[in-house]
């Protein structure tokens, strides 16, 4: 059978999981996920856990956290001044927002914190510093 190297074009199911096996993303339900492997459409580890597989395989990936989403970076959070938030806007802890830059990007944010002069906005990914563990099955090398 044909393994995968970098270049090739997978369809994949998946079931991605913390490690205390609380289950994040699955593509149950769904057509498999298809990415080109080494191509950068999904994180690293996934990248090279795919590599050698063959169409019907299937692996469980435990993926460190620098070969997933990286560590949380402290200066991804930024405490914004109440006032600048609009009334209409919820700020209880744990509402995703999206902010623009500077340059015009939307940059999703997740509120972390809230007090009476201010609000803590973190553009950390919601997975980052995460080991993360993905039960996957090679449907086809494309």
């Amino acid at each position: 059978m044909t393994a995968v190297k970098n270049g090739d074009t997978v369809r994949i199911h998946y079931t991605g999981k913390l490690t205390d096996g609380t289950v994040f993303d699955s593509s149950e339900g769904r057509d498999p996920l298809e990415f080109t492997v080494g191509a950068g459409h999904v994180i690293k580890g996934m990248d090279e856990g795919m590599l050698e597989m063959a169409e019907g395989d299937k692996k469980t990936l435990e993926i460190a956290c620098e070969d997933a989403y990286g560590p949380v970076n402290p200066s991804a959070r930024q405490a914004v001044p109440r006032e600048g938030i609009p009334d209409d806007i919820p700020l209880e802890i744990g509402t995703m927002l999206q902010m623009q830059t500077p340059e015009g990007q939307v940059l999703p944010v997740t509120v972390i914190e809230v007090d009476e002069a201010s609000v803590t906005l973190d553009a950390n990914h919601r997975l980052a510093g995460q080991d993360l563990v993905f039960d996957v099955e090679l449907v086809a090398i494309a």
